[in-house]
């Protein structure tokens, strides 16, 4: 007899419900109370819900990083990206100015860059247990956190959909009526001012109310300097309204963010948690350096125009300025002469396109304000009901909202490209779970069903100087929905053995719809012949685009078996297969109707064997996994299109399954508290990539090559150290380093390839790279907290050794020509003071 899935998985609803007995002990409540430690001198006791139920860290059979809000506090971190420098196969990095305010999330090799709606992230991203589905307004500040948990591999069973790479899971700390607060106020390098506080209240005996906020500021670290005022005798144009050559900077934050939460427990087997938070970002366009910079920057490319006779900038002069090594300020790229600035955090970027209009590009020049904005706010409600001594009921509802716009322009005042983007995004999304116990409580089970809906809108002013066109993309309407029901069970056949399964049905739809006008709104009119030749009309390649609407549907069965046994209290090994998926979609930025493609959902089916122990009367913990990845379908966005029905290869974005690959990795994390006063901690990781099968003539990508932002070492160290007795009170030093190796920002890896110049200039050739070398990066901080806990001072220094860096990277070598980092922070130094009451 053949079964459906959905009769797979009613059936094993059905059978569970029925095993559940009222004769069991109460469920334990899934809000984590971590149990007291022993001494100053074990490792901590560490409680997260990663399988929806409460479970010590040591006893889950899945490789977790869980760090709690001391624990962040201690290292001085204030948002998501910062937590990867513990964590192992993980690398999250803000957004570069490029991709606007958000965030890169990668695990184990699988991950996304691109923000863009029609693609999903390969890291679920969740703020008390809410997907938040995009990477725009994930770079989340640790505000009032009561800890964090990063999830490595798959966790397709009970997180769902596009959590193929890992989850990255935060919990804010719930009201507690214990009428408690605190503030803090941090100063430091480049006028940094940070405001942190909270009030928790008890309202009535039942009713209790907590009220977190966070303010951030901070100047930029690049500066934009005018070329021609710092550069007296050059024909370059100057853009500049007065004589300051310092015309703005990149970089720079303004960010504030709220939060109300209240905590009702009408009775002893209800309780309901409903929250509201806002965040408001109006931050400069992120830090950007000009790092290669090769372009005759004229027309002559231009798969519409071929005009060679016509410049994207004009000197003072007459003359057309190409795009060369002049406007490179550092590295082994440049040959710019300027002096008095330190040239690694400069930029000539000018936000401006000064290209002479006519009736191919009629809506010229262009200026755009340099920005940088989010407004993101949301409303979550939870109800747990205790329904018997055996079963309990989670509900999860979730409204969010989000509006984002930014700008973004080469570094340079020749101008290959510049955009203004904007995405607009509301989503639902309803959980339910019925958890409870059953067999003499040696079953576990969760059950339960998942709804999430979104509408998403993207718009954006496309200046494409050297593809010859300017458009207005969008408002491009991309409705997606995903439904799913889970199960999954632990059953304990003998105490020290447990066997774990789980099960979960997704069904995805999404649409797309393309609406493509020229700038003043008008409609585009079509070329007239092909191939493309002079004197078209403006923008014509993208007119057959204007008014197509495409959709996209998929169900996908994961599952997951683990077991695991405890030899010991001090030693626990597991092993486990599972499953995992990202959604498919359809190309969002097609340039030609060619370039209108499906890809198909991603895969993954990972074997993961390891061990979690503490030694030595708990005084040395040590976590060990090590893991085999069948990974497939691998969605990753390339810039090599065929040349389809008469279309040029150019310009081309297009996200498409690029093969599949074998990924092997080891994982280690480690805490050591050797003396009372003394901790030790630490992480390792190993990651190998190799592709199995590659499309290379329709990517670029090769079989020797590795996904973006996957460096294959990782490594960090920490140590703290307390000191007693220190004017009433306890002072702590805190060292922490980490190390990753090379990574690459692109799917078709570039290690140094010399291209000649497109002009005569200083270098005669430059070299072209989207490889970010290996860096390590050194933190120190000391705080001194008062025996009462009620002051404390602390005081840090970032990036000790000011090393010099990049975090992300925008590389186009082709018809653009360019390519720029974004740097990280120099040595910075700050203060806190923090009042607890």
């Amino acid at each position: 007899m053949a079964f459906s899935r959905c009769d797979l998985l009613c059936s094993a609803a059905a059978l569970l419900s029925l095993a559940a007995t009222p004769a069991l002990a109460q469920t334990a409540p899934e809000t984590p109370q971590a149990p007291a430690e022993k001494t100053s001198a074990t490792t901590p006791e560490i409680v997260v819900t990663a399988q929806f139920r409460t479970q010590r860290l040591q006893d889950t059979p899945l490789a977790i990083t869980a760090v709690n809000g001391a624990a962040l506090a201690a290292r001085g971190q204030t948002n998501i990206s910062e937590v990867a420098a513990q964590t192992p196969n993980v690398t999250l990095a803000p957004q570069n100015q490029y991709l606007g305010p958000g965030i890169i999330a990668f695990i184990r090799g699988v991950g996304q860059s691109d923000p863009n709606f029609a693609l999903e992230p390969g890291v679920g991203m969740y703020v008390d247990d809410v997907y938040l589905p995009t990477l725009t307004g994930s770079l989340l500040d640790l505000m009032d956190l009561d800890r964090v948990e990063v999830l490595r591999g798959p966790q397709g069973t009970l997180a769902g959909r596009n959590s193929l790479g890992g989850s990255i899971k935060l919990y804010g700390v719930k009201p507690k009526g214990d009428n408690s607060g605190s503030f803090e106020a941090t100063y430091g390098s480049y006028h940094r001012v940070d405001l942190r506080g909270h009030f928790d209240l008890k309202l009535t005996d039942n009713l209790a109310m907590r009220v977190s906020g966070v303010s951030k500021n901070r100047d930029g670290y690049v500066k934009i300097l005018d070329y021609a005022l710092t550069h007296p005798g050059t024909t370059v144009p100057t853009m500049a309204t007065g004589a300051n050559p310092q015309v703005g900077t990149l970089g720079g934050t303004s960010f504030a963010a709220g939060k109300v939460a209240l905590r009702w427990t009408p009775t002893s087997d209800i309780e309901v948690n409903v929250s509201a938070d806002y965040t408001r970002e109006r931050d400069e366009p992120g830090a950007s350096v000009l790092i290669y910079g090769n372009n005759i920057a004229q027309f002559a490319g231009s798969p519409v125009t071929k005009d060679p006779n016509r410049a994207w900038l004009y000197g003072t002069d007459g003359a057309p300025i190409p795009l060369d090594c002049r406007f490179v300020p550092n590295g082994r790229n440049s040959c710019d002469t300027l002096s008095g600035y330190d040239k690694r955090y400069v930029s000539y970027a000018t936000f401006y396109d000064a290209a002479r209009p006519d009736h191919q590009v009629p809506y010229k020049p262009l200026a755009l304000n340099r920005h940088s904005n989010l407004d993101n706010y949301g409303f979550a409600g939870t109800i747990d009901w205790t329904l018997g001594p055996s079963l309990a009921l989670k509900s999860i509802t979730a409204y969010r909202h989000y509006d984002s716009d930014w700008s973004f322009a080469e570094s340079a005042p020749v101008v290959p490209s510049m955009l203004n983007q904007a995405q607009s995004n509301t989503q639902w999304s309803q959980e339910l779970r019925l958890t409870g116990k059953a067999l003499n409580n040696t079953l576990d089970f969760v059950l339960g069903g998942f709804y999430f809906h979104a509408k998403g809108l993207f718009t954006g002013r496309i200046d494409l100087n050297y593809a010859g066109i300017d458009f207005l993309h969008g408002p491009d309407p991309t409705p997606a929905t995903n439904k799913a029901i889970f199960a999954n069970a632990s059953w304990k056949p003998f105490e020290a053995f447990t066997l774990t399964g789980g099960l979960r049905e997704s069904w995805d739809h999404k649409e797309y719809g393309y609406v493509r006008h020229n700038p003043d709104g008008s409609t585009i009119q079509p070329c007239t012949g092909y191939p493309f030749g002079v004197n078209q009309p403006p923008n014509c390649a993208l007119a057959a685009l204007n008014g197509l609407y495409k959709t996209f549907d998929a169900s996908r069965l994961d599952w997951r078996v683990a077991a695991d046994y405890r030899f010991s209290p001090a030693l626990m090994v597991y092993g486990q297969v599972s499953t995992g998926y990202r959604s498919g979609g359809v190309n969002p930025r097609p340039f030609y109707p060619s370039q209108v493609e499906d890809f198909r959902p991603e895969t993954i089916t990972a074997y993961e064997a390891g061990f979690k122990s503490d030694l030595f009367d708990r005084r040395v913990r040590f976590n060990v996994s090590a893991f085999f990845n069948d990974y497939k379908n691998i969605i990753l966005t390339v810039l090599n299109c065929p040349n389809t029905a008469g279309f040029p290869t150019t310009p081309c974005l297009q996200p498409k399954n690029v093969g599949s690959a074998h990924v092997k990795g080891i994982e280690v994390e480690t805490t050591i508290r050797p003396i009372e006063h003394l901790t030790l901690d630490g992480s390792l990781s190993w990651l190998k990539f190799k592709y199995t099968t590659v499309d290379t003539a329709n990517t670029g990508v090769t079989a020797s090559m590795v996904p973006p932002y996957t460096p294959e070492w990782k490594w960090n160290a920490g140590l703290s150290y307390d000191i007693p007795d220190v004017l009433k009170g306890l002072v702590t030093v805190r060292l922490d380093g980490s190390y990753q190796s090379h990574i690459y920002v692109d799917p078709t890896n570039v290690d140094a390839v010399n291209v000649p110049a497109a002009t005569p200039s200083a270098l005669a050739y430059q070299t072209a790279t989207n490889r970010i070398d290996d860096y390590f990066l050194a933190n120190a901080r000391v705080t001194w907290k008062s025996e009462a806990d009620t002051w404390s001072v602390s005081a840090e220094v970032r990036n000790l050794t000011n090393k010099y860096y990049f975090t992300s990277m925008t590389a186009n070598f082709g018809p653009i020509g360019t390519s720029a980092g974004a740097p990280g922070l120099p040595r910075t130094w700050a203060v806190t003071v923090k009042r607890n009451f």
